[in-house]
């Protein structure tokens, strides 16, 4: 059963019972019409968060190289928020098309953010350190924000860039 027909299922409810459903995807922060939470979201803007750190202080790096991407459900899984098995069952009974653009998106981002990891784990000049944070933050806004339309149901739900395309885009600059 997919959330598609989840949904359909949940419109055929009564009206109590739509609007208990609704009221228990509200409380665990998921989006009713796509299944999806942006909590998973906080992932990518933390590691943003440290990159704008290691920007302005190449020394914070090792705060950065601690970072390590989860998948959606490794990311809920180790969450101790409210909801979290009803979060990730949404997941997985979402529309697989709008699921695996937003698995395809934090693919992408999480392989900027290895290929990013491994650069900086080499002895580089705290300036270059400095530069490829601030680029690599850069370039991961927009794809936080088009992860943010998918979650959210207003987004392009076609297939994104492969991620070795982008980091072999931003490593070549």
């Amino acid at each position: 059963m997919t959330y598609r027909d989840n949904a359909q299922a949940v419109q055929a409810q009564d009206e109590p019972d739509r609007e208990r459903t609704r009221a228990r995807l509200d409380a665990a922060n998921v989006n009713p019409r796509t299944g999806l939470a942006t909590d998973y979201l906080n992932r990518f803007n933390e590691a943003i968060m440290l990159l704008d750190l290691v920007s302005s202080c190449p020394d914070c790096r090792d705060e950065f190289l601690a970072w390590r991407p989860m998948s959606y459900r490794e990311h809920f899984e180790a969450s101790n928020l409210r909801g979290r098995d009803l979060t990730i069952a949404a997941y997985e009974d979402a529309d697989p098309a709008v699921r695996a653009a937003l698995d395809t998106l934090a693919g992408t981002m999480s392989a900027v953010l290895e290929n990013t990891r491994a650069a900086m784990s080499r002895e580089i000049p705290a300036e270059r350190t400095a530069a490829l944070a601030e680029d690599v933050a850069g370039q991961l806004r927009p794809l936080i924000a088009r992860a943010g339309a998918v979650i959210n149901g207003t987004g392009d739900e076609s297939m994104p860039e492969l991620p070795q395309a982008v980091v072999d885009g931003l490593m070549n600059r």
